[in-house]
């Protein structure tokens, strides 16, 4: 079991940024060792699809320089201070819940398997810790409600309440049906290499693409080489874009509205966790595990409903200067009819009657109640793969 249990792995990045920590983590086991450990009599643990996502992150170094789920000291420095308990900045809680029944009959520390709900053996687990945690608080610090109108936190207090922590190594690639698209930072940190950009810029989004995206995505294309389209392929709520609709309106997007160098698409198979503030820099360092040297932070970034202010998502990054990642900082942006294109008011310099909005929320009303979106809030060949979807194209 030696081979399993070695440091992280550092690749030789050349001009790619360093990821988050400084070493990009490779918890992937060969096929001997996994082969070895599925063969043995270790206890199992069914674990659902969002932590066995996690797990293949955690592996594949996405979320470096995490090599586990949180034991309780980092869980509660992430919440009250947004840092791991070494003093690395991290704002998001990774944890794997139990049921107490579950609990009881896990090792307090020792070897486990994880496996999904069709009984595939995952991920090899060292028990570190079992413990609760006060969801109350971490919701209202996370989140900053403890409401739950609040989906986050709705799927918080649904959780189990007891936490295992503890190291993993991947055994076998969770089975996912947008494989071809969960591309891991190795492989976008080789393009990257490969293209020679020394500037990349991280685009984060649930959403199919409107102009607004658009105008984000071509503003940081003027001042990096390239930019890394990344939408969360994992849970989402109620009302959102499936997926693979997401995945087909922005391949017709780039096809026809992009230079073809200048766009890596890849999925990020992870759950949303709508932590707006907290999330811009959850998504920002995963971006930077990717090899991307900036991050857009548009208006409202990771929000929902009313809950966040619509550019307390940039102010949080005052608080990380040390991150090691550029946020882009961008406001609106909007349709003006007087400049006649989609602007922001760092470049409009006309009175609000003259703005139309743009949002994933008006793109999916319009969808719903059968009305043709404009040009200006969509391109006509991206409207059209979503109208072809209909209804089945929501969660």
């Amino acid at each position: 079991m030696d081979s399993c249990f070695r440091r992280n792995d550092r690749e030789v990045e050349g001009n790619v940024i360093d990821p988050h920590g400084g070493a990009l983590v490779n918890r992937v086991l060969d096929s001997r060792e996994a082969e070895k450990i599925k063969r043995s009599k270790l206890p199992r643990l069914k674990a659902s699809d969002d932590i066995i996502l996690d797990v293949e992150k955690i592996a594949i170094g996405a979320y470096s320089p995490l090599t586990d789920f949180m034991c309780r000291q980092d869980l509660s420095s992430v919440v009250d201070r947004m840092k791991l308990a070494d003093g690395t900045p991290w704002t998001i809680p990774i944890f794997l819940p139990v049921g107490r029944e579950t609990a009881r009959s896990l090792p307090a520390r020792g070897n486990i398997i994880i496996s999904d709900d069709k009984g595939r053996d995952i991920a090899l687990m060292e028990v570190k810790e079992i413990y609760s945690f006060p969801r109350r608080k971490w919701a209202e610090k996370v989140y900053g409600t403890q409401s739950t109108r609040h989906p986050g936190v709705k799927r918080l207090f649904d959780t189990h309440d007891r936490l295992v922590g503890g190291d993993i190594w991947m055994i076998d690639k969770p089975g996912f049906a947008f494989e071809k698209f969960n591309l891991t930072p190795a492989q976008t940190r080789r393009v990257i290499k490969k293209r020679a950009w020394k500037t990349v810029a991280g685009f984060q989004t649930r959403n199919a693409p409107h102009r607004a995206h658009e105008y984000l995505q071509k503003t940081a294309l003027c001042i990096t080489d390239g930019i890394l389209v990344h939408p969360i392929i994992g849970w989402k709520k109620h009302g959102d874009f499936r997926p693979e609709l997401v995945i087909k309106a922005y391949k017709t997007l780039i096809s026809k509205y992009f230079p073809g160098d200048s766009v890596i698409f890849a999925g990020l198979a992870t759950a949303m966790r709508y932590a707006g503030p907290r999330e811009a820099v959850f998504h920002a360092i995963i971006r930077k595990n990717y090899g991307c040297t900036h991050f857009i932070v548009g208006r409202d970034h990771a929000g929902v409903g009313d809950f966040y202010d619509k550019y307390e998502a940039h102010r949080i990054f005052d608080l990380f200067p040390d991150i090691g990642v550029v946020p882009l900082l961008m406001r609106g942006p909007y349709y003006c009819s007087r400049c006649g294109e989609v602007v922001s008011d760092r470049v409009c310099p006309h009175a609000e009657k003259w703005h139309k909005h743009i949002s994933g929320t008006m793109v999916r009303k319009s969808l719903s109640e059968g009305r043709e979106l404009p040009g200006y809030i969509m391109r006509k060949e991206v409207f059209e793969v979503l109208k072809k979807a209909g209804k089945q194209g929501f969660i």
